[in-house]
């Protein structure tokens, strides 16, 4: 068995080595991927003019709407009740109701007329990237994720905005790096090992 194994790997070494001058330079044969929400805006800007819009004190749930915060009608737009706002602005004991706004104390005050609509958008493209060969056969794979997010809290008291606050990364790029120095061979060494002896 092992020196089938032996050949197949030695065969499987130069098939590999004979495509390296097939990989070389082909840089549009990399995979990608995306992975994003619906939402009314196309990038960080659009959300954030949007966002400067709602004025505390005088914005209801009306103009959201107009604005593309609804709930009802636009993806991604999460209600709170009034134990949900407790839960994100009193996560601990640490944080006591007197350390709160007045004007979120005073929403808290008012139950069910308390809630709050909840903004959380994520938009990302990655790109595998370096030596196309090592990528295609798993000895190393670099990917390269760039985009955006945005996140929201906005808190209302009878159908009108009290409180806001926002949160998100313009540009957003991460890098990723996985190494397997057997490529495909560390497969093949789990196929072709012998079974340990039943005791």
């Amino acid at each position: 068995m092992k020196p089938k194994a032996g050949k197949m790997q030695k065969s499987l070494l130069l098939f590999l080595t004979a495509l390296v001058p097939l990989t070389t330079g082909c840089r549009s044969l990399f995979s990608s991927g995306s992975n994003s929400v619906k939402s009314p805006w196309k990038d960080f800007a659009e959300a954030k003019t949007a966002f400067d819009q709602i004025v505390p004190g005088r914005t209801t749930t009306n103009e959201l709407a107009r604005l593309g915060l609804d709930p009802f009608s636009s993806p991604n737009v999460k209600i709170l009740t009034y134990l949900d706002v407790i839960n994100r602005f009193l996560p601990n004991n640490s944080i006591q109701k007197s350390d709160l706004p007045e004007t979120v104390r005073d929403c808290l005050e008012a139950k069910n007329d308390c809630q709050a609509y909840e903004l959380d958008l994520t938009v990302t493209q990655s790109k595998r990237y370096g030596n196309l060969f090592l990528d295609i056969f798993g000895f190393l794979r670099k990917t390269r994720e760039t985009g955006w997010n945005f996140k929201a809290l906005i808190v209302l008291n009878r159908g009108t905005v009290v409180y806001k606050l926002w949160s998100g990364e313009l540009h957003l790029e991460r890098y990723e790096k996985k190494k397997k120095p057997l490529g495909p061979l560390q497969e093949l060494d789990a196929v072709f090992r012998p079974p340990l002896p039943s005791l």
